[in-house]
């Protein structure tokens, strides 16, 4: 009912407006011509520039008017009449321009221009206050750029007396435009009371003839329905008007019974498709039973989703529609939250695999650019652009760690951190994103920062997160600073967070120029799921990620704000003193005796660095890029051999079953497996592995822990 009061009232505007346009547009083209005689007495020397004036915009105007005859929506008339007052204000002015400036007598035409078109057309608020702009601005604007302002006196007094009529006939079009849609509205209820009284004088002649047949109807139809069913019953005739509903029914969509029974049951359907519709209701009605989705409105506004079920009644001669309603939100939310689930799960399989093959290639260049580098021949250029492959590498390789962190195939790994380097990575990844919404990110860092113990891939989703949520503070852009520094803490501690103890940290900044966070909900930022963005725009999960984060790493965050001038995150995260220096050669060869170390590999690049690097430090190395060749070898020569470095994905037979065959058939034997997953995977499974290496390793890491393995067995080298 509301949604046909407010379409009615529309229309009776929309005609409103284009009978008074019309009128208006007439009255000011002969207006506009017969005002030539005032310009020949006035300003003959202006009379023939005027002339072309007034005749040009009575034709624009006349043009105009004959466009709003034709049969348009409410923007399209009010784009006409814009035009108009747009083009009738300018030709005042030109005239102004032309006759004396600000001082001249023809600023009266704009006073008479804004009587006409505040007083007589039924524009709404923002029309109204648009088109005095509009004329004001083509009044103002040009004098202050072309005109010499020699009386400001006489100019402010002018523009003063402009905007007290500009505010006058805004008030009063407000007030007539409340009086004019209150007589619409009035009308549009003593129509519909007329149309009500006329059915209800119908209804009350035919009214003993039908006694005895609602009767019969009413006792066939009660039959059918359950009041107290758990989904929603509605009985509709073949037009779609509602004869009866149930409890349940109203329960769903927030009306009262007597508010649904007589409303047609297409009032409450918000799906689109018309056709189909119309389809469902010809088969239902030719006998089918018909089970679909749709929605329908709430009195609140809200949608909801149903399963409907309906069936054709033949009531008393009179064929009915019954139909079954039940809410299937829940069921389709979680439908929708398993798809999601199983699709990340199959993009995390996906991840995997591919990380596993693209880690094989990056254990295959980076081995072969160290080895290269052990060539004493190369010059200066050759050796740069081997630490540029090297450098790459290394970067693909991180950015497979990654992957494989989000595929689950990764563990939280704690090492020595570099907080700069994350804060730089991240900064670079979000710069296009941030700068797209006018966020400038500026990093203050702190270059002599100590490493800090922890996990680079879950600092950098705190960093991230840090960003983010500055970024969504400031909708219209603004300036994200990220500061680093170092500090030693003692009894202060207390005064920033009642957890912090004394000690050196590592403080992270992060700051904004947003909105900032009000007091009220300060304490809840960091609760799971809490958020103060629209529903479906945010999780609630990113601060709390954050503190989780940096709680793990034994740290602490803190917040200050003020509303309006933005927030502050500190991040406190202990600092730690390992001293990261490389070694002063790369490899640390033991004194081989005698044995010999299998290698397999089905991968000919990765085979080829490993066996190379091992031999480059005095082993005896046998390499096989067949698992069922290195079966048969190892049956053949268990004796000889103390160490096996071996795949674990390979084909024919798995790197698996090849482990527990070695085992088998000599149990003393070392084995080192190598993979681009994590050892966690693989011991989960009982594999009787001395060592794991995950793709890609480095010679220096590989050699490491052959002679970790080796050393205590001298007695078996060669």
């Amino acid at each position: 009912m509301e949604y046909e009061k407010k379409l009615y009232i529309e229309t009776q505007l929309r005609g409103m407006i284009q009978y008074w346009a019309g009128i208006t547009t007439i009255i000011g083209s002969v207006v506009f011509l017969l005002l030539g005689v005032m310009d020949y007495y006035v300003t003959p020397e202006n009379f023939n520039t005027f002339m072309i004036y007034r005749t040009c915009v009575t034709f624009v105007l006349m043009l105009i008017y004959f466009c709003s005859k034709l049969n348009k929506g409410t923007l399209y008339y009010s784009t006409l009449f814009i035009v108009g007052v747009a083009v009738s204000a300018v030709t005042i002015e030109l005239m102004i321009l032309d006759f004396g400036g600000h001082k001249s007598y023809y600023n009266a035409g704009m006073y008479v221009l804004i009587i006409a078109v505040l007083g007589f057309v039924p524009l709404s608020l923002s029309m109204s206050i648009g088109s005095s702009l509009l004329i004001y601005l083509i009044y103002v604007v040009p004098l202050l750029i072309i005109d010499k302002i020699t009386e400001p006196t006489y100019f402010i007094v002018s523009n003063a007396f402009m905007v007290s009529i500009l505010a006058i006939a805004i008030g009063g079009r407000i007030f007539n435009q409340k009086k004019i849609i209150s007589e619409i509205t009035l009308q549009y209820e003593l129509d519909k009371e007329k149309e009500r009284l006329k059915q209800y004088t119908s209804q009350l002649e035919e009214l003993v003839q039908q006694r005895t047949k609602d009767l019969a109807i009413s006792e066939q139809k009660y039959r059918g329905l359950f009041d107290y069913a758990s989904d929603g019953v509605a009985v509709y005739d073949s037009g779609g008007i509602i004869v009866n509903v149930n409890r349940k029914f109203c329960d769903l969509h927030g009306f009262p019974v007597e508010s649904l029974i007589g409303t047609n049951i297409k009032l409450l359907d918000a799906s689109k498709d018309d056709a189909e519709k119309e389809v469902r209701i010809r088969r239902i009605l030719n006998g089918e039973s018909q089970i679909y989705e749709t929605k329908h409105y709430r009195k609140d506004g809200a949608t909801i989703l149903f399963e409907v079920s309906a069936k054709a009644l033949d009531i008393g001669g009179d064929v009915y529609i019954q139909a079954f309603h039940r809410d299937i939100a829940d069921k389709k939310r979680l439908q929708e939250q398993l798809f999601q689930s199983q699709k990340m799960e199959s993009i995390g399989m996906l991840a995997g695999g591919l990380a596993h093959d693209f880690n094989n290639v990056i254990s295959a260049i980076v081995g072969h650019v160290e080895l290269l580098h052990e060539h004493g021949n190369l010059d200066a250029d050759a050796r740069r652009k081997l630490s540029i492959i090297e450098s790459s590498s290394r970067r693909a390789s991180q950015m497979i760690s990654k992957l494989l962190k989000f595929a689950r195939k990764g563990t939280f790994e704690i090492q020595p951190v570099e907080l700069n380097a994350v804060i730089r990575d991240t900064a670079e990844l979000m710069g296009k994103t941030l700068s797209h919404r006018n966020v400038e990110v500026h990093l203050e860092l702190d270059s002599t920062l100590p490493f800090i113990m922890g996990d680079a891939n879950q600092m950098e989703q705190v960093v991230m997160n840090l960003m983010v949520n500055a970024a969504d503070a400031m909708p219209e852009g603004g300036r994200v600073m990220v500061k680093t520094a170092a500090k030693d803490l003692g009894r202060e501690t207390l005064l920033i967070h009642p957890l912090l103890t004394p000690g050196t940290y590592v403080i992270l900044t992060v700051m904004d120029s947003g909105s900032g966070i009000s007091d009220d909900i300060r304490e809840k930022i960091f609760d799971p799921f809490f958020t103060t963005k629209e529903q479906g725009k945010g999780t609630g999960l990113g601060l709390a990620m954050v503190y989780g984060i940096v709680k793990e790493h034994k740290g602490v965050v803190t917040v200050a704000s003020q509303v309006g001038k933005g927030t502050t995150f500190e991040v406190y995260v202990p600092a730690s003193l390992i001293c990261l220096i490389p070694p002063s050669g790369r490899f640390e060869a033991p004194a081989p005796e005698r044995g010999s170390v299998l290698v397999i590999d089905d991968q000919s690049d990765v085979l080829a660095f490993v066996s190379e690097t091992i031999q480059s430090v005095g082993y005896k190395v046998i390499s096989v890029d067949n698992a069922v060749f290195a079966l048969q070898l190892f049956k053949e020569k268990a004796d000889e051999i103390a160490l096996v470095i071996t795949d674990i994905f390979m084909p024919v037979i798995d790197g698996r079953d090849l482990i527990r065959n070695f085992k088998s058939i000599k149990p003393s034997v070392k084995i080192i497996a190598m993979s681009g997953y994590q050892i966690e995977i693989f011991a989960r499974q009982d594999l009787p592995l001395d060592d794991f290496l995950r793709k890609p390793f480095d010679g220096i890491e590989l050699v490491k822990k052959v002679n970790k393995i080796v050393r205590p067995y001298k007695s078996l080298l060669a």
